[in-house]
């Protein structure tokens, strides 16, 4: 078994009916390329079952302490079900985006059952009426607790289902184990012993803290970086209190282009870009409702601390930063030179 760390568990503890913890993907394939030019729903059960030994997340599960009196555990779980985890639906005719929105967003609602391995897809077909994509074709909606993964090891995930060449073999199988139920005796003596331990471990944890909070001092004095605002967002409509109910919906953009608006600015990054257009579109839609604060918004982005040596590894190595999305700017130019120096 596996402990979980204090971050990964926060993800369960800020849970509640109406904001579950998990992220979610959504995948649109093509089967014309695939013999016969179809792809079924068993296929793809054979094509999950000959990958699950890849990431870990595919089979464990949680073992809670018995009156949280700790973190819970990763157990292998012995009744594992891959018929629950792999679901299968079909849009009504025309199947057409909203259609296929609104299926995602409600599949996105539903929390994730804590008692199994903390992830689900669900095979979407009828997309016989989305512009840009061949009549025929299916999505897979992929759902994963944040507790289990971040956004550089959810790729593991990713990378477990696919292959860079149509014709790849999978990875060879490995000698998978169950483990068995632990004793809610022996998980209270371990949180015991663990409560002896984490006072010293949260002394080194301070010690390293204070020592990154006097180099960023430091860098501060001799403006290598500049002190955030810490100011509270504005007042708007999307500060209201959140319900269970999800809406959906995407843009297409080219990653060229992308990459071709970012060499407008000096030092601007994919990322500045991609803020700076949520922010010109909130901007655009608050003025168009008159309801444009004064002050900018504010975006919780999400960092990767995962080092080298971390690559391989599950579970949650991430901080964040407040970063300003320029509302208040009507030139997109000037939101993404705010943006290029918020970081």
């Amino acid at each position: 078994m596996q402990q979980l760390s204090g971050v990964d568990a926060s993800f369960l503890y800020f849970e509640t009916p109406t904001t579950p913890g998990h992220i979610f993907t959504v995948y649109i394939y093509d089967p014309s390329t695939a013999p016969g030019g179809k792809v079924t729903f068993k296929g793809i059960l054979d094509h999950y079952r000959s990958r699950l030994h890849v990431a870990r997340a595919f089979r464990q599960k949680l073992v809670q302490v018995p009156f949280g009196l700790d973190h819970p555990y990763w157990r292998e779980d012995p009744d594992f079900d891959l018929e629950f985890h792999v679901r299968h639906i079909a849009l009504p005719k025309p199947g057409d985006w909203r259609q296929f929105c609104i299926q995602v967003a409600r599949l996105h609602s539903r929390p994730l059952d804590l008692s199994r391995p903390l992830w689900e897809a669900t095979v979407i077909e009828g997309l016989d009426n989305v512009e840009g994509v061949p009549p025929g074709s299916f999505a897979v909606m992929q759902k994963i607790h944040h507790a289990a993964v971040d956004g550089v090891s959810l790729l593991e995930i990713t990378s477990a289902v696919h292959d860079h060449e149509p014709n790849a073999e999978p990875p060879p199988p490995t000698d998978w184990r169950p483990e068995p139920d632990p004793s809610p005796w022996s998980l209270m003596s371990r949180a015991a012993v663990n409560g002896v331990r984490r006072p010293a471990r949260w002394m080194g944890s301070m010690a390293s803290s204070m020592s990154s909070a006097r180099s960023l001092r430091q860098a501060t004095r001799e403006g290598e970086v500049s002190a955030p605002e810490l100011t509270v967002a504005p007042r708007t409509r999307f500060n209201g209190t959140v319900s269970g109910h999800r809406v959906v919906d995407a843009r297409r953009f080219s990653l060229d282009e992308i990459r071709r608006i970012k060499k407008s600015t000096a030092g601007a990054t994919v990322n500045d870009v991609v803020l700076t257009i949520v922010g010109g579109a909130l901007r655009r839609f608050l003025l168009d409702n008159a309801e444009l604060p004064t002050d900018p918004l504010r975006a919780m982005c999400p960092i990767s601390t995962r080092t080298t040596d971390q690559m391989a590894t599950a579970g949650n190595q991430v901080s964040a930063m407040v970063a300003s999305l320029g509302t208040d700017i009507a030139d997109r130019r000037g939101s993404a030179r705010l943006s290029t120096l918020a970081r």
